[in-house]
């Protein structure tokens, strides 16, 4: 038999009553703390290790162990939130209908062009590398995450910043390129394809 579990459910079954916010709430707290880093290791602890160091088997021995562990830590990674989720209340009395033009403009027309264009320049050159001939993936490819095709292997060219975006939950069947754009250029992060 195959089921599915909800997170809601999950989180129901483990921990008990879990908090509800209001709808966008959540998004915008976990935008606030990807830009101020509240809950890293160095503010909150490495939470996976402390876990394991925790021999607790419930979620009120697990809280009681982990606030004596760490006393303040909540309280900063509250305050560091808090005070992210105030600059974007901040930001967003600055957004307007003319300002939203701007942004769709400058991403549809801009960064798209650049973007592509320069996906294009990094798989001509890893091509060049490899000793390969390299394409542009089809719009099918697209929807699936892949950005072209370096001799048979799929390619997703990413940015650097995306290993850290814990966000996304997609799961990509290529392998990645990444990049970082500096003043001088491209810095491009190819090993996938050269392991």
């Amino acid at each position: 038999m195959k089921f599915k579990i909800k997170n809601e459910e999950l989180a129901r079954e483990i921990v008990g009553d879990s908090k509800s916010f209001p709808k966008y709430v959540t998004q915008i707290i976990n935008i606030a703390n990807r830009i101020s880093q509240g809950t890293r290791p160095k503010v909150v602890g490495q939470l996976s290790e402390l876990i394991k160091e925790c021999h607790k088997n419930n979620f009120e021995e697990w809280k009681e162990w982990y606030l004596s562990k760490h006393p303040h830590a909540i309280d900063e990674a509250s305050k560091k939130i808090a005070e992210m989720v105030d600059k974007l209340k901040k930001a967003i009395e600055l957004i307007d209908d003319n300002m939203v033009k701007d942004w769709v403009e400058d991403l549809v027309l801009g960064k798209t062009f650049v973007g592509l264009r320069f996906q294009e320049a990094i798989l001509k050159k890893v091509a060049k590398l490899k000793n390969a001939a390299y394409r542009l993936a089809k719009p099918a490819e697209e929807s699936k995450g892949i950005d072209g095709f370096i001799g048979k292997i799929a390619v997703s060219i990413k940015p650097e910043t995306y290993k850290t975006m814990d966000v996304l939950s997609e799961e990509i069947a290529a392998k990645i390129i990444f990049y970082k754009k500096t003043k001088a250029g491209l810095f491009v992060d190819a090993s996938a394809l050269f392991e």
